[in-house]
């Protein structure tokens, strides 16, 4: 019996190599070779740094952003989540890879019976007998139903659970640099609507004035109520703008709470935007689309398609015979004390073997889920790839243009300013009409408004391309996936 064991385990070790897995091979084809050039798009810097190797206390400029947004890490419950997804997905390897191992279970059991001798007086016609307590004490060591995994099934669902964990790993990653780059686009945002706040308060200054000059010179007899009327048409709008905005910057508050976690200090929080850049001008250099492969978001999609052809071997596996092993060690008497003498030990050992016959479909069934699955995963691996492809091409292409557009604003708006001056002027000399002098105040309105939203189109093109390049992305993995969730 032992060398017939001995046999069956030195073949089992024979063919634990087999694997009936498809082999993996990465999708190839799904976008050009190169990222978008010429055209709209920036000509590469030649002395640009790779932008995935910036960490993000570099890349932003400003202390109150990198305040918040190293708050923001700290409680987002979304990077919470992403890290208790993490944890759930070491917790499933462990409870998988436990199958690649035997399961060795010690038990120990104690029988009392009685048993009556001379029952029935047989021999002696007396009928009469002694009775005499008997003591069984076993002790045993085992394993039940131990898989012989001899064609792969088990390895390969540890493989296609152990890319969950990747897959985890990668999307917590992901969470962080779109968490990041939240942040600071709601940081400029509430920074934008500030400014915009904080000029149509400046306007309704220079609207209140002309307000007051056109009601003195229509009281004297000098001006008409027309007049009147559309300065105080003017000077209604910039209340209800100020109005607006004022609620707008309280729901912007609001949004950057929510995704810092918490409540923002108002020292952390943005007056305007500022003559100061928010962030560093990384322009990327000899960029190819290469770089998107280390994107998380792309490994992750990788890592679900290695584990769905994983699952392909494993219910391939299926149609094969399987192979178990019960068996035990163990020590028996007739008391304690004859427990473990010599000739007491003994064991057992049953293989088995089951060969599925007849399920009506069902391995079959499991076999083309398995395939469709690996199939689902591959598109989305190509569209999540495209998707990032897409990303920086837009981001690249409105930032080949963006710095056009605000020097072009730029004068645009000072223009509008002199000449809302000079008209101004030359209306209380009584060279232009009111309505000259009006439309030139909202022209210098408007055109300051414009580029408040033109620099800040600005700001958010630089998080942007810094996210879909994968900004930071060597210091998301230096700092690893999280391995606790942060308690409340």
């Amino acid at each position: 019996m032992t060398k017939s064991l001995i046999a069956l385990l030195t073949g089992t070790a024979l063919l634990a190599g087999c694997n009936l897995a498809p082999k993996y091979e990465r999708p190839v084809g799904a976008i050009p070779a190169a990222l978008p050039q010429g055209g709209v798009y920036p000509a590469a810097a030649t002395d640009a740094v790779d932008v995935s190797r910036i960490g993000w206390r570099d890349f932003f400029l400003d202390p109150r952003l990198r305040q918040v947004i190293e708050t923001g890490l700290a409680n987002n419950r979304d990077l919470r989540i992403a890290a208790a997804n993490v944890l759930q997905a070491r917790a499933q390897l462990r409870v998988q890879r436990a199958d690649l191992l035997p399961t060795v279970n010690a038990t120990g059991t104690g029988t009392f019976t009685n048993n009556l001798q001379g029952a029935g007086g047989a021999g002696t016609g007396t009928g009469t007998g002694s009775s005499q307590d008997i003591e069984i004490y076993q002790a045993t060591i085992g394993l039940t139903s131990f898989e012989l995994d001899l064609f792969g099934r088990v390895r390969n669902l540890s493989r296609a659970a152990q890319e969950q964990v990747f897959a985890s790993e990668e999307a917590q990653r992901s969470t962080r640099i779109s968490l990041i780059a939240e942040i600071a686009t709601a940081w400029l945002t509430m920074a934008s609507d500030q400014e915009q706040l904080r000029l149509s308060r400046e306007t309704l200054r220079t609207f209140e004035d002309t307000l007051r000059l056109t009601r003195e010179q229509f009281r004297i007899g000098v001006g008409s109520e027309l007049e009147v009327r559309q300065a105080d048409t003017s000077y209604q709008g910039a209340v209800s703008d100020i109005a607006a905005l004022e609620a707008t910057v309280a729901l912007d508050q609001n949004a950057l709470n929510l995704l810092v976690g918490t409540t923002v200090a108002q020292e952390q929080l943005p007056a305007g935007l500022g003559a100061e850049p928010a962030t560093r001008d990384a322009l990327p250099g000899d960029v190819n689309s290469d770089v998107l492969l280390r994107r998380p978001d792309v490994l992750q999609a990788e890592h679900l398609l290695i584990a769905e052809n994983a699952n392909i071997g494993a219910a391939r596996a299926a149609f094969f015979p399987t192979i178990s092993l019960t068996g035990a060690l163990g020590t028996l008497g007739l008391g304690l004390s004859d427990l473990f003498k010599d000739g007491s030990y003994t064991y057992t050992a049953s293989p088995s073997v089951g060969l599925p016959l007849f399920d009506f479909g069902r391995r079959t069934g499991n076999l083309n889920y398995a395939k469709a699955s690996q199939q689902a995963a591959v598109a989305t691996y190509e569209k999540t790839i495209q998707t990032a492809f897409r990303e920086v091409a837009d981001a690249l292409a409105q930032r080949g243009k963006i710095g056009d557009q605000v020097r072009a604003q730029s004068s645009r708006a000072e223009s509008a300013k002199v000449a809302a001056k000079l008209s101004d002027a030359r209306f209380r000399a009584g060279v232009d009409s009111f309505l000259t002098t009006l439309d030139a105040q909202r022209t210098a309105y408007a055109a300051e408004q414009q580029l408040v939203t033109t620099r800040f189109a600005q700001g958010g093109n630089l998080v942007e391309l810094y996210r879909a390049l994968g900004g930071g992305l060597e210091e998301s993995r230096a700092v690893g996936a999280v391995g606790t969730v942060p308690a409340n």
